[in-house]
């Protein structure tokens, strides 16, 4: 039985992935966003042919990149259509496996898992420690878990976090419509905030200025099919949580981890910690 699981917010993700297959993403583009996420993972403290988890796959752009370094890598994902869209981006690799489970659920043996990540997907359940928890029944001793979780704007000026309200409640407004609505919706939004303001940020940070603070930033130097993606994964995700710093760091530290590293760069917050 699912418990830990918003049915609504898993079969927006799955419609989200077979719109965004990420077929059209440049490879050296998607190869830069997968460093910016995995910047802190400790590669070298895997074991040789090491077996290890992605938990909520999605499109399977980040197992791409990890399969090729790892013995096995267990792709798990609540959405079937989703999956789906893993498997075939992911079919030259046959050291990968898939499941359609959930997080409580997951079909891995307890204490058998040499490394895990989940990039984005437990601050879209009802429960992110129970998530956390579950993760970390899955490791074994010492095995590092890399996780990607929205952050609470907790280095963020005020005026940023006004504007995150506004942009939220527009979210449960739109994530809540019709997909076809939803999904056009996105893409205006993407069209006229994203593309100008990123856009803006590359010419501005041409001219010198630091625009690190600066709204949408981070999509400076990205592609506007990943503009497209992102809006419609912040808009139309019904189920959402944000979490500052030291809150992550409470809830790994009381779910079995330990040593829990931060990166200070965006995206924010990506935490990795080690089970005790």
């Amino acid at each position: 039985m699912r418990t830990n699981y918003d049915e609504k917010t898993v079969k927006d993700f799955g419609k989200e992935w077979s719109k965004f297959d990420q077929s059209k993403l440049d490879e050296q583009e998607r190869l830069q966003i997968f460093e910016s996420y995995f910047r802190i993972f400790p590669w070298n403290d895997l074991p040789e042919n090491a077996v290890g988890f992605d938990l909520g796959c999605g499109s399977g752009r980040w197992a791409k990149s990890v399969a090729p370094r790892v013995g096995r890598l267990i792709c798990i994902d609540a959405s079937a259509e989703a999956l789906g869209v893993a498997k075939k981006n992911l079919q030259s690799f046959s050291n990968c496996e898939f499941y359609n489970a959930s997080v409580e659920a997951m079909p891995i043996a307890d204490s058998s898992m040499d490394f895990g990540y989940s990039i984005g997907v437990l601050h879209h359940i009802p429960d992110t420690f129970e998530g956390l928890k579950k993760c970390a029944e899955k490791l074994k001793s010492g095995a590092p878990l890399l996780v990607y979780l929205y952050y609470a704007f907790d280095n963020r000026p005020a005026w940023f976090r006004i504007l995150w309200k506004v942009s939220d409640l527009m979210r449960q407004v739109i994530s809540r419509l019709p997909t076809g609505l939803k999904h056009l919706l996105a893409e205006i939004i993407a069209v006229t905030i994203y593309f100008p303001l990123a856009r803006m940020a590359r010419l501005l940070e041409k001219m010198g200025f630091n625009v690190s603070k600066f709204p949408l930033s981070i999509y400076r130097d990205k592609s506007f099919y990943t503009m497209r993606t992102d809006a419609l994964d912040r808009f139309g995700t019904r189920l959402e949580k944000r979490f500052t710093r030291k809150q992550i760091e409470e809830m790994m530290l009381k779910a079995g981890f330990e040593n829990i590293k931060f990166s200070d760069e965006p995206p924010f917050w990506c935490a990795v910690g080690w089970k005790k």
